[in-house]
C-alpha cells in the first residue's frame, strides 16, 4: 500500500532556516568530535552521524579503550553524552553555538574525555569560530522535531534503496558538513582524485554513484534529492528519469528531485524510490557497471517458508 501524501510533513527551507543553521552549527560541533578521535576511513566513512529514532547520532567513539556516544535527541530536545563505563552527561539544545560548544566541552572533561577539535565550520560561507558564534542563536523545539521526522523517514527509504545491491556501499549516514543524508555505491574501480581541497580529494578516489537528500542552504533554498555519478560519464544529462518532476541541473551537476514534488505525488515513497532507482539505473549503465550488481537471489522470507511446508 502506498504513503498517503499526508503523512509527509512539509519543511519548508523559508520557515526553519535560522533553527536549521543553529542545528547545523551543533551538528559540526559533535561531528568535529568523530573527525578527531576515529581512525580514517576511505571516503571519510569515518566521519559521519546516524539517524536514530529520536535524532542524530555519532555512534561509538574510542578514547584508548573506552567508548562514548553523542546524541542529538531531537524530541526531548537535548544532547546527551553517555560512556561505555556508565557515565552520562546531558545538555539542553537551545542558546548561542559558542555556549553549546563550551558546554560540551565542558561535559567532555567532566566524563575524563580530553579530546581538541577544529573549532571553524566545515563547508559553510563565512564560517564563524565555534567560541565566537553569537550569531547561530536560533532553535524552534517544533521546527527541529519536524526536521527529524522528515529526516527518518527518508534514511528508511534510502536504506531500502540501499538494500538492493550486491557491491561496497556506505551505510546512509548523514554529513554535517554539508549537512546532507547520503548514500554512495562504488563498482570496485578507483578514479582520479579531484578537487582543489582536501575533503574533495579523499571523497574522489574511488568511482561511485552517490544519491541522498538535503533539508536546502544558500545555494538551493528548498529541500531536495540528489544523485550523482564520479567520475560522471559523457551523455549522463540525457538519462530518463522517474518521476516526471526529477531533472538533470547543470548548474549542480547533478540529478535533482526537489521533496515537494514527491510529496504532491500520489506515493511519495514511491516517487522518491523510483528516483534513486532510475537515476543509478542510468549512470550505472553509461559506466558500464555490471547488472549483476543490483539482481541477486533473496532468501524466502521466514513466513512464507513455513507457510509452504505446512500440509494443506
Amino acid at each position: 500500500m502506498g504513503d498517503a501524501s499526508g503523512e509527509w510533513p512539509a519543511l519548508p527551507y523559508s520557515e526553519w532556516r535560522d533553527t536549521r543553521d543553529t542545528l547545523h552549527m551543533y551538528t559540526q560541533v559533535i561531528g568535529k568530535l568523530r573527525l578527531a578521535l576515529s581512525p580514517f576511513e576511505p571516503g571519510w566513512a569515518n566521519v559521519p552521524l546516524y539517524v536514530t529514532a529520536r535524532g542524530l547520532s555519532t555512534s561509538p567513539m574510542p578514547i584508548g579503550l573506552r567508548a562514548f556516544d553523542a546524541e542529538l535527541d531531537l524530541h526531548d530536545h537535548v544532547l546527551v553524552l553517555r560512556t561505555s563505563d556508565g557515565q552520562t552527561e546531558r545538555r539542553p539544545l537551545g542558546g548561542t553555538v559558542a555556549d553549546f560548544y563550551n558546554d560540551v566541552m565542558d561535559a567532555l572533561r567532566r566524563l575524563g574525555i580530553d579530546v581538541k577539535i577544529s573549532v571553524t565550520p566545515s563547508e559553510v560561507p563565512d564560517p564563524i569560530p565555534f567560541p565566537e558564534d553569537r550569531t547561530h542563536a536560533t532553535y524552534d523545539l517544533a521546527q527541529a522535531t519536524r526536521f527529524h521526522r522528515v529526516l527518518s523517514m527518508i534514511d528508511i527509504v534510502m536504506k531500502e534503496h540501499r538494500a538492493h545491491f550486491h557491491g561496497r556501499t556506505t551505510p546512509v549516514h548523514f554529513f554535517w558538513g554539508s549537512f546532507d543524508l547520503a548514500v554512495t555505491r562504488y563498482s570496485g574501480r578507483f578514479a582520479p582524485l579531484s578537487g582543489d581541497d582536501v575533503i574533495s580529494r579523499f571523497s574522489s578516489d574511488a568511482e561511485q554513484i552517490c544519491a541522498g537528500w538535503w533539508p536546502g542552504d544558500h545555494r538551493l533554498a528548498s529541500p531536495a534529492f540528489f544523485s550523482y555519478a564520479h567520475p560522471a560519464p559523457p551523455g549522463i544529462a540525457s538519462v530518463a528519469l522517474q518521476p516526471p518532476e526529477a531533472a538533470w541541473s547543470p548548474d549542480a551537476g547533478e540529478f535533482l528531485l526537489a521533496y515537494d514534488a514527491a510529496l504532491t505525488s500520489a506515493d511519495p515513497r514511491r516517487a522518491i524510490r523510483d528516483f534513486l532507482a532510475t537515476s543509478y539505473d542510468g549512470a550505472a549503465t553509461l559506466m558500464g557497471w555490471r547488472s549483476e550488481l543490483t539482481t541477486f537471489a533473496e532468501p524466502i522470507p521466514a513466513s512464507a517458508d513455513l507457510a509452504a511446508r505446512r500440509p494443506t
